[in-house]
């Protein structure tokens, strides 16, 4: 079959992938483009992208595939109505009112009117099936078990099952109410993070803390033969939710729920300034209580996450295991399952529903006639490419910043590690943007590991976030084992390459690289080596002649609350808002001086 869009819309994340013959040509999430955080909308201009890269139209396309099935979503928010009794009479009208509003209904007809695609080519794929097919079909994995978890498809919010050559069966699945996605957003939101966007936050909280919550949470779930569970529903609301996924009985047994506004700190050296005395008590006092709720959270739903495999790696007996999903992207449960299960893992670097584009089409090119299995999916790499020189060099001209020099790519990474050297914080924009929600060094904030302050001052004066958010490094392949309890990487397809596992800083390297490494004594860590991305891996090899270590503190381009940079002119708006020292743009280096 020739090319396959896939689509992903109308809830959050919105995607467009591009397959053919089995091969991901090109893929892009609607918020790069844009740049509105999380952005929901039919997919305009992440299909223009996609078509762009091809060299394709509309007219190419022989089928469309969606990534989940509207009608059964929509019956399935029925059934939430009738067994949710009274408890928020008006969630079917307010919800019936988004979808006759944004023509949630009409799938087909708004493609239709899009691209001029007929009706006939657009087939609908189920939720969970689309996020199976994103990660066995990249894995290389010529058989895997699989798992996807997530908040809920259709009905579905756990589901396992079996890959083998171009077919998937499912095996068995868990159903609302009962998620471990939802129990972690439920808590996200007790915890005063936005749901959908602030989990990775909890994982980041919760080393600061102790799982002293564990048995007052863990009751709550009863565990099942063959990888199900149930959940106590008198704690959430998850059937027709309006305000908060969460009920009074959760805070009658936590504690009031943490104000989003409110200052978080374990240690009196990372209060505000100028707080003392019984406010500064009350914020040590308070903050170690919702890092301990943070951490109990964070070990039970990795109890859930180890009943679900388990059970599915016992049922198909095969060890490399396919997560999906957005609790795929739960890294520290990762890094367990890796080191304690021995699981050879793969984890798609979008798990989230927008990689569910490139699994809807996936599926579809599995499907009849002249199917075909995926290449395994080893670059993350499928986003927007470099511009040219020239519109980076008018970038900059209309930025009015001044341009540092222009270098050769022998002497790029020397100037850079030099410059990262003497203590700057620089803006790294090259190649290919990234695939998914992690910066793996195209479009990434880079800073010396070596300086303890780095965390404070990237947190405070670049990102604008949350002290107590920790810092990934990026790690030369032959340096990997010298500083990290990471068990050998299997190939490029390992989670380590997107940044998708966490493991233990060795204890001898914790003062030495104490940038990217968190409050328990982990990282979640991304190995680069000449082939996954040579031009970072050289700045890294250049930086380790300067500073005697092979790693970078990587964090993503963007501020606290915005997507992702895409483009020049994104990292020079950045680059001017952010306490940012330099930009590098390809070649060009540019300065935060001005030109005349």
């Amino acid at each position: 079959m020739g090319y396959i869009l896939g689509l992903s819309f109308d809830f959050h994340d919105s995607a467009a992938a591009l397959v053919k013959d089995g091969v991901v040509v090109a893929a892009g999430i609607e918020e790069r483009f844009s740049r509105i955080k999380h952005d929901a909308s039919f997919p305009r201009k992440a299909i223009e992208f996609c078509f762009h890269t091809a060299g394709v139209s509309a007219a190419d396309i022989e089928a469309v595939a969606y990534y989940e099935v509207p009608m059964l979503k929509f019956d399935r928010i029925l059934w939430s109505c009738e067994n949710a009794g009274q408890r928020n009479p008006d969630y079917l009208d307010r919800t019936v009112a988004s979808w006759l509003r944004y023509r949630k209904f009409e799938i087909a007809d708004r493609i239709f009117e899009e691209l001029g695609i007929a009706k006939e080519k657009i087939s609908y794929v189920g939720h969970h099936i689309s996020h199976m097919s994103a990660a066995f079909f990249c894995s290389g994995f010529d058989a895997a078990t699989i798992v996807t978890m997530d908040g809920v498809g259709e009905y579905e919010t756990t589901s396992w099952g079996v890959g083998n050559g171009t077919t998937i069966q499912k095996l068995g699945s868990a159903a609302l109410p009962n998620s471990i996605g939802l129990f972690y957003s439920a808590l996200t939101a007790f915890l005063g993070f936005e749901v959908n966007e602030g989990e990775y936050k909890v994982m980041g909280m919760a080393a600061f803390g102790e799982p002293t919550y564990y048995d007052i949470l863990r009751p709550m779930f009863r565990l099942e033969e063959g990888g199900g569970f149930l959940i106590d529903t008198n704690y959430f609301e998850f059937l027709t939710p309006k305000d908060i996924p969460y009920t009074d009985a959760l805070v009658e047994l936590l504690g009031q729920p943490r104000d989003p506004k409110q200052h978080f700190a374990t240690l009196e050296e990372d209060l505000p300034t100028g707080i003392t005395g019984q406010e500064a008590d009350a914020i040590l006092a308070a903050s170690k209580c919702y890092a301990d709720i943070a951490a109990s959270v964070q070990k039970v739903t990795e109890d859930l996450i180890f009943h679900v495999v388990d059970s599915a790696v016992r049922a198909t007996g095969i060890k490399e295991v396919c997560l999906a999903g957005g609790v795929a992207l739960n890294s520290l449960a990762n890094g367990r399952l890796i080191r304690e299960r021995g699981y050879s893992l793969y984890i798609h670097p979008a798990a989230g529903d927008s990689g569910s584009a490139i699994g809807a089409a996936l599926w579809r090119a599995c499907q009849g006639v002249g199917k075909r299995r995926s290449a395994p999916l080893t670059s993350p790499y499928l986003g927007t490419r470099c511009p040219r020189d020239e519109e980076i060099d008018q970038a900059i001209s209309d930025s009015g910043f001044e341009l540092h020099g222009t270098f050769s790519p022998d002497q790029l990474p020397l100037e850079v590690a030099r410059l990262l050297a003497e203590g700057n914080v620089i803006g790294w924009f090259q190649g290919n943007a990234e695939w998914g929600p992690r910066a793996l060094g195209n479009r990434s904030i880079l800073a010396d590991p070596t300086r303890a302050d780095m965390k404070k001052i990237v947190n405070e004066r670049i990102k604008f976030r949350e002290p107590f958010r920790p810092f990934a490094p990026a790690v030369l392949i032959e340096e990997v084992y010298k500083y990290f309890e990471c068990p050998e990487l299997r190939d490029r397809t390992s989670p380590e390459y997107f940044m998708l596992a966490v493991h233990q800083v060795l204890p001898a390297f914790r003062a030495v690289l104490p940038a990217i490494t968190h409050a328990d004594g982990t990282a979640r860590l991304q190995v680069v080596d000449a082939t996954s991305n040579l031009v970072f891996y050289n700045l890294l090899k250049a930086f380790k002649a300067l500073r005697g270590v092979g790693v970078l503190m990587n964090t993503s381009y963007n501020l606290k609350g915005e997507p992702i940079v895409d483009t020049p002119t994104d990292a020079l708006r950045t680059f001017s808002y952010s306490g940012l020292d330099y930009v590098v743009l390809n070649n060009r280096i540019v300065s935060k001086d001005f030109s005349l």
